[in-house]
């Protein structure tokens, strides 16, 4: 009776995986059990001192109120001004909206554009929630497998096959959730060339990373003249500040676009919160280029991932590639498909994380939900010495398959 009054929509999606194993995680440790979770993608920094002192003056100077549904004016303006700023983009307050996170960015953006049947062509690996998005939004996702020997990278050959009559939009990620990966100026302007030819097609570039990139400077497909009315940027503070929990992340759109996303967000959460905006205007206000604070952070990343890749190459039958962002690792682990400890089994990587948290108490992520059954996804985002007992663990736990 009580499925029955569930909606066919909400049965449709799945929970998501890094939240569902972040749960688990809490749960074990509730119960007293010694976990190292190594799945969620949060940065283990604090928000910057200025943020927070800008949200205690917004509350003390009253600003509590409902604010404008796309956002206070100073926070659309800054965020077009770093746009120039950062990524030589330039889009008006207008064009900008703000929203209770990026991942509200993403679903405004699919709801306003998606009709029944419509394609969203995504390259695979992805991160975890864009295929239940569009699915919600009553879209096809249409998945581009790629692999680990080229770095998971998608090609415009690849990219060109995948468009049809149906394709809306294409969604891609770079820095990318759950790889890494990040695409290089070239690149991106080889994916530019294949998509001006399908001027109806959108393109909702994910750059949700940029900032965590150890190849060098970031660069936006929407910097590229002759698809930039085709583009849409999601992006927000919630890594490169530290600011997971303030919730704001931001699209910049086409004008249409953008008022379409207004309009749905005016009728499901209205404005995001006013402290959390305040605080997120002296984030974008602060010139990325020179912040000790970002460099810091994104040193430590660095050096946290050549010391896991270190680490996970002394242990046999898992295969890496050398991520250049974000802070993730995405290993090939179907070397274990098949082995058994003599009383578990691994199939999958659903049941090699399983096996992983309850033999070594060490939680990451399955690929499946990735798109790539092969693979699971390691998170550095925590302490060295964290990562070096959690692959200490793991080691000595597959020891024990055969």
């Amino acid at each position: 009776m009580k499925d029955n009054i569930l909606s066919k929509r909400i049965r449709s999606i799945t929970e998501s995986a890094t939240l569902e194993m972040t749960r688990r995680s809490r749960e074990l440790k509730a119960q007293g059990r010694d976990i190292i979770a190594l799945s969620i993608g949060e940065p283990d920094f604090d928000t910057p001192g200025p943020v927070k002192e800008a949200a205690k003056k917004a509350i003390d100077d009253n600003i509590t109120h409902y604010s404008p549904v796309a956002g206070f004016a100073a926070l659309r303006e800054a965020i077009a001004h770093k746009l120039k700023r950062d990524n030589g983009l330039n889009y008006k307050a207008s064009q900008i909206v703000v929203s209770n996170g990026a991942k509200q960015s993403l679903a405004n953006v699919f709801m306003s554009i998606l009709n029944p049947g419509d394609e969203v062509v995504i390259p695979a690996p992805y991160w975890v929630s864009y295929a239940d998005i569009i699915k919600l939004a009553e879209g096809k996702a249409v998945v581009i497998h790629t692999d680990i020997q080229h770095d998971f990278k998608l090609s415009p050959a690849q990219l060109e096959a995948a468009i049809t009559s149906k394709t809306k939009a294409f969604l891609f990620n770079s820095p990318s959730n759950p790889t890494g990966t990040v695409y290089t100026a070239e690149e991106i302007k080889a994916f530019a060339e294949v998509l001006k030819k399908h001027p109806d097609v959108l393109i909702v570039s994910d750059e949700i990373y940029e900032h965590i990139n150890f190849s060098g400077k970031h660069v936006s497909i929407a910097a590229v003249e002759s698809v930039k009315d085709q583009i849409v940027v999601v992006n927000g503070v919630s890594k490169g500040y530290a600011m997971t929990g303030w919730r704001i992340g931001y699209i910049a759109a086409p004008q249409f676009v953008a008022d379409a996303c207004t309009k749905l967000q005016g009728q499901i959460t209205s404005g995001p919160g006013s402290i959390s905006q305040m605080a997120a205007l002296t984030a974008v206000e602060n010139p990325t280029q020179d912040s000790d604070y970002l460099h810091h952070m994104v040193a430590v990343f660095k050096e946290r991932r050549d010391m896991l890749l270190k680490l996970l190459d002394e242990i046999p039958g898992i295969k890496t590639n050398r991520p250049q962002g974000a802070f993730y690792v995405f290993p090939d682990v179907s070397y274990y498909f098949g082995k058994t400890d003599g009383s578990f089994k691994i199939n999958d990587s659903y049941d090699f994380c399983m096996y992983l948290l309850d033999k070594a108490c060490v939680a990451l992520v399955s690929g499946d939900s990735f798109g790539d059954p092969a693979c699971v996804r390691i998170s550095y985002a925590t302490s060295t010495d964290l990562i070096k007992e959690a692959v200490r663990r793991i080691g000595i736990a597959l020891e024990k398959l055969n």
